[in-house]
């Protein structure tokens, strides 16, 4: 009788399915409920990418500290994101040591650059290297870069941003370096020694901010900068620009700031210039303009430094108190011929010019007192007071009538006691 194969049969199943279960247990072993560290992505650098090494070299050699990580701990330097290397976008050279020297080299290093800016850095230019030159948006020179020439300047054509200030460059007039250049926005020429007439052309439509002051720029003011329509700041001032104001300068409406003073500019406030709504600062002074002062001027809401200085301007100012003391800046004086009318002004301002009398025109200033007083009278105007003040003075002047008749009384007196004594004495 051959033996039962059951229990031989239950014995090998038990045994394959514990076998089964151990085998799966060791080739899954991240079934476990605490979970493994993860290894580093590669996508999220365990350290913030470095500078290019190249770059790095180009910066040591223009004797720019740098730390180990220059793009994050360095506020004169900014770069950008990339991966491995990082690049540097923007670099700042400020109060140069004199070993510093720029480098051919080092800066075709640097031809990622986008703004480059020297303060106070007076190293001598070298001609950039053309992909620099051409990758530039923002050029600033402050006090930096002795002998700087209008052709240096012009080579960066691709710039939004220009600023130069305090350094003397070599050019006929501003049109040689901004000719070519047609994406400006903003542009400072200051302070430069600059010589010749305004561009009769501006090709850069975009501009916001414009200051050529302090330069020796001469000729009139064309009508093609008014059609600057972006203009947002105009400073002209301390030239040697003459000729008017152009007529067309209203048609800057977007204006906030223009300064066209210390210049040999003549004729009067045209008056185009009402049309200036946001116009917020407005200075005119040390020219030779004339005419009388528009009233539309005390309807500019905004205005807030108005300078009027320094001119030949005539009339009665047109301005009440309440429009002068919402005034942040306001100077009218050195104008010989304009006055102010003292019913409307008062006579405590101090405004440089004279008050008006009945016919509109300075009364004379009075002679100086000592008393303090007399200050409330100045800038009175009224006609027939000043006759009534002559005619007092003139009844007021020499000894009253009751002292002379008096003086005559007791004079006669003595006379008479002298002659009856002398009488007296003839008669013995």
């Amino acid at each position: 009788m051959s033996p039962d194969p059951s229990p031989l049969l239950l014995l090998l199943l038990h045994l394959s399915l514990l076998l089964h279960h151990t085998t799966a247990a060791a080739a899954t072993p991240t079934s476990s409920p605490t979970p493994s560290p993860k290894p580093p992505s590669r996508s999220s650098p365990i350290s913030p990418s470095t500078l290019d090494p190249k770059q790095l070299l180009a910066l040591q050699s223009l004797n720019i500290p740098t730390s180990k990580d220059p793009c994050s701990h360095s506020p004169s330097i900014s770069c950008d994101s990339s991966s491995p290397f990082r690049h540097l976008l923007s670099l700042t050279l400020a109060n140069c040591s004199d070993d510093v020297a720029l480098s051919l080299t080092a800066l075709k290093s640097l031809s990622t650059l986008t703004s480059l800016s020297f303060l106070n850095c007076p190293v001598s230019p070298i001609k950039l290297p053309s992909d620099l030159a051409s990758n530039l948006r923002s050029f600033t020179a402050v006090a930096s870069l002795n002998k700087l020439t209008g052709v240096w300047l012009s080579r960066l054509q691709n710039l939004t941003s220009l600023t130069v200030s305090h350094v003397a460059v070599s050019a006929s007039g501003p049109t040689i370096i901004l000719s070519g250049m047609k994406s400006l926005h903003s542009v400072t020429l200051s302070n430069t020694n600059l010589t010749g007439n305004l561009p009769k052309h501006w090709h850069s439509s975009n501009l916001t901010f414009l200051d050529l002051s302090v330069n020796q720029l001469k000729g009139k003011i064309p009508n093609s900068l008014t059609q600057l329509e972006n203009l947002l700041h105009l400073n002209l001032s301390s030239n040697s620009l003459n000729d008017t104001i152009p007529s067309t300068i209203g048609d800057l409406t977007s204006l906030q700031n223009l300064s066209l003073s210390s210049n040999s500019l003549s004729g009067p406030i045209p008056e185009s210039l009402a049309a200036m709504a946001a116009l917020t600062h407005l200075d005119l002074s040390s020219n030779q303009l004339n005419g009388t002062i528009p009233n539309f001027i005390r309807d500019m809401k905004k205005l807030k430094h108005l300078n009027l200085a320094s001119n030949s301007f005539h009339g009665v100012l047109p301005f009440n108190s309440t429009f002068i003391e919402r005034l942040d800046v306001f100077k009218v004086g050195e104008n010989s011929n304009l006055c102010y009318n003292h019913t409307v002004l008062g006579s405590k301002l101090k405004l440089g010019i004279a008050a008006c009398d009945k016919h509109g025109l300075p009364l004379s200033p009075p002679p100086a007192k000592d008393s303090s007083a007399d200050d409330s009278s100045d800038g009175d105007y009224d006609g027939d007071e000043d006759e009534n003040v002559g005619e007092k003075k003139k009844r007021s002047s020499g000894p009253s009538k009751v002292v002379l008749g008096f003086a005559i009384g007791i004079s006669s007196i003595v006379f008479l006691i002298v002659f009856l004594v002398l009488l007296a004495k003839c008669c013995k």
